[in-house]
């Protein structure tokens, strides 16, 4: 499986680990086709992998991927973001279908969150 995350990142789902679990706990992240770049996005921090998860390794971090979410982010690069208008992890899909919703023929999928909802288990 061939997957790009970048340091911002990397940064932002160290953080959600850090701040939403224990430390030892992954980052499950499913991905669905739909939307303009043919991805959509819903993460969470989890204990474990889930019955048929894979685990992938990203400089220590742990992604909890079902099998749907291997085959749809096979080349694809995850990034984030934080500007005025929308905070959230990105996917640039260099596979996606031309979109008639962007100049740019590729929009990536945008996976945002509420920063309120950040917490800390107890």
């Amino acid at each position: 499986m061939n997957v790009t995350i970048t340091p911002a990142a990397e940064k932002f789902i160290s953080r959600m680990i850090r701040f939403n679990g224990s430390g030892q706990d992954g980052f499950r992240l499913v991905m669905t086709a739909g939307g303009c770049s043919g991805l959509a996005a819903e993460f969470s921090v989890e204990a474990a992998p889930r019955a048929g998860d894979s685990v992938l390794e990203v400089n220590g971090l742990k992604l909890f991927l079902p099998a749907e979410s291997r085959l749809l982010l096979d080349g694809v690069t995850i990034d984030f973001s934080d500007t005025p208008m929308s905070s959230g992890l990105s996917f640039i899909n260099p596979n996606a279908a031309a979109c008639a919703c962007s100049s740019s023929g590729k929009a990536p999928a945008v996976a945002t969150f509420d920063p309120a909802s950040i917490g800390r288990k107890h």
